[in-house]
């Protein structure tokens, strides 16, 4: 496959839900009431050896506090349990709360990138509270069969980069959570990258796939 460009990417969130008290504003107080509470210090992802899976497996490595991991096939699942108190966190993709969060049935205490997502911005990130090395996101390319024609692949690229400006693309995205990238990324270098960066994530955190 050729590497075409990014079009789009999300960030991630870690939210509570009525499990865990109302006292609980930010990480610190959670992983206090989760050192606490280790019969409930537990939490959700969409799935074993996703990226919500690895940024919380983090913080429980960086804290020091042991929390549970309790996957789902999905987030919806998940974001129902969470709701209904069977899990008391979830790691999660950011658009998943934002339904939930003028309800106050579900409160966002982080999110993952360099800065604040624009979705909630009165949200702090990981890193400013204190677990720098916590930034992290998930983002969207294009590829062609790999014998395409430089320039048809140039083309492709320019046109992907001209949607994530347009106003009707971005709003659309904005619905789901997602926001679009417009920065000129070389995407193959974007894959080495993050092909390099997630492999000592996974031999830190002890993820094995299962059989």
């Amino acid at each position: 496959m050729t590497p075409v460009a990014i079009g789009a990417f999300i960030q991630f969130g870690f939210g509570v839900g009525p499990a865990v008290p109302e006292s609980v504003k930010n990480l610190r107080d959670f992983l206090a009431w989760a050192k606490a509470n280790p019969d409930k210090a537990n939490y959700g992802t969409p799935g074993a050896g996703s990226p919500n899976h690895f940024i919380a497996a983090l913080l429980s490595k960086e804290s020091g506090v042991d929390l549970n991991h309790v996957p789902y096939k999905g987030s919806a699942p998940g974001i129902q349990d969470l709701l209904g108190g069977q899990v008391s966190s979830m790691s999660s993709p950011v658009g998943d709360y934002v339904p939930h969060l003028k309800t106050g049935r579900l409160r966002l205490l982080a999110t993952s990138g360099a800065q604040r997502s624009r979705f909630t911005p009165d949200v702090p990130t990981y890193s400013e509270q204190g677990f720098k090395t916590l930034q992290m996101q998930e983002w969207y390319g294009f590829f062609m069969p790999a014998r395409t024609p430089a320039d048809l692949v140039a083309r492709a690229a320019a046109g992907i980069r001209a949607a994530a400006t347009s106003p009707d693309v971005i709003d659309g995205l904005a619905q789901l959570g997602v926001e679009t990238w417009t920065a000129n990324t070389d995407m193959a270098r974007a894959v080495r990258e993050e092909h390099a960066a997630w492999g000592p994530i996974v031999k830190r955190v002890g993820f094995t796939p299962e059989a």
